[in-house]
């Protein structure tokens, strides 16, 4: 029962560190069941549609991403952050709130038609146009959910709740509903419908409990959290430039069932890499917002002894888990699969270098050094987004991982050298 507080770095005070503990276990719980039900759902999916009906879903999600990327525009940090920073200040608050939800909006419409455009006038998109058009209500739901809000208001219980009981309608509908090939479409389709479901029920908890009230905003405040949000979207941009382009690439110079077999192991990957790392990272964030506020060197403490418990964690942890990847895969998909098998062992390897440099590459935001963290980002897209589809053209899946071990690795290094500048009195 007391664990957290042997273990759990002194931010502040005991009410702050029961705080970010119980933000902590809210965001693990709702990211172990984002994880966990869909690897559920794998072999299923792959027994029931087949595994190339799988990677075309796969490969929908991934344009889908670049699209949840744009309509985010970095809120999920910034506009957090703005919140944590105004607590106590209601009216402050709301204008945030409008002037971020009506910007999302506004971006939301604006994929819509990019996407229109996409599937109009590129031939292998225009062929399974109905995937990517039913897969896009993932963009409404995530626009209308307020994350941002309950992370900025550290109180994420209201975050697990909502999208828990979605994810599990979502599995259960999924298991029901999906019985052959034919079926294939009702998987995009009931991730859209409960995704726009806990996106509405998400707001009306954000006006109900915490007062909330949505007004029309000045052009000032608009384009005030727009420039707020600019370099944390660049980044966001760039950083997907090198991760989520990993199953596009291999979309388009594949084929599907290759995509399916590699978009599996991402998914395996993607769980070891941010449970519990991401839900502690997303509760620490904004209490330490408040931290730098008062004492810049104590937040840089307290940064330096969780980045030290994350590493030592991957470092004990991946090991392990590359010796038992062919167990991990037959429990996933029901079978020993090559192209899996390799290619999460391939990620494992850049996973050290991402668990290893999580909170050092957060503290440039908390420092106020967005330009550096975008500037970080920005240059790794330029490298490694040619790198990704050179490596896959050659390599297939295996390029694709090859390069993630590449990118991670220079991240990690250049983060540390820019952390001593961002931190230097």
């Amino acid at each position: 029962m007391r664990f957290y507080r042997k273990y759990l770095p002194k931010i502040s005070s005991p009410k702050d560190r029961e705080i970010v503990f119980a933000n902590f276990i809210s965001l693990t719980t709702l990211q172990g069941l984002s994880f966990i039900l869909p690897l559920l759902l794998i072999p299923y999916l792959i027994r029931i549609i087949g595994a190339s009906n799988f990677g075309l879903i796969a490969f929908a999600g991934a344009l889908v991403q670049y699209f949840l990327i744009l309509t985010d525009y970095g809120f999920s940090l910034s506009a957090t952050q703005n919140i944590a920073l105004n607590e106590g200040q209601h009216k402050r608050v709301c204008e945030i709130f409008s002037s971020v939800i009506t910007i999302k909006i506004l971006l939301s419409a604006l994929s819509f038609v990019i996407l229109l455009a996409i599937i109009n006038f590129v031939p292998k998109f225009k062929q399974d146009w109905l995937v990517y058009l039913v897969s896009f209500g993932a963009v409404i739901g995530s626009t209308l959910f307020p994350l941002w809000f309950f992370q900025g208001k550290e109180k994420m219980i209201h975050i697990t709740a909502i999208n828990s009981l979605g994810g599990i309608a979502n599995v259960i509908c999924v298991f029901f509903y999906v019985r052959g090939p034919a079926d294939f479409l009702l998987v995009p389709f009931f991730n859209s419908l409960f995704s726009i479901v806990s996106g509405i029920w998400g707001l009306s908890v954000a006006f109900k409990e915490f007062d909330i009230r949505f007004t029309l905003q000045s052009y000032r405040n608009i384009r005030q959290e727009l420039k707020a949000g600019w370099s944390v979207f660049i980044s966001g941009v760039a950083i997907n430039a090198y991760t989520t382009t990993r199953i596009f690439a291999v979309g388009l110079l594949t084929n599907n069932l290759i995509t399916g077999y590699y978009s599996i192991a991402e998914r395996i990957a993607n769980f070891i890499q941010v449970f519990p790392l991401m839900s502690f990272s997303q509760a620490v964030f904004p209490r330490l917002n408040r931290v730098y506020l008062k004492n810049k060197n104590k937040a840089l403490s307290i940064m330096h002894k969780v980045q030290r418990i994350s590493t030592s964690g991957f470092w004990i942890c991946l090991p392990v888990l590359f010796i038992f990847s062919p167990a991990i895969v037959l429990a996933v998909c029901g079978e020993y699969n090559n192209e899996v098998i390799v290619a999460l062992r391939l990620l494992l390897v850049s996973i050290i270098f991402i668990g290893s440099n999580a909170f050092r590459v957060q503290f440039l935001l908390i420092a106020r050094r967005a330009d550096l963290y975008s500037k970080l980002h920005i240059a790794a897209a330029l490298i490694g987004s040619p790198l990704i589809f050179l490596l896959t053209y050659f390599f297939s899946y295996r390029g694709a991982a090859v390069s993630t071990i590449i990118m991670e690795a220079g991240v990690f290094i250049v983060t540390i050298r820019l952390l001593k500048m961002a931190t230097k009195k």
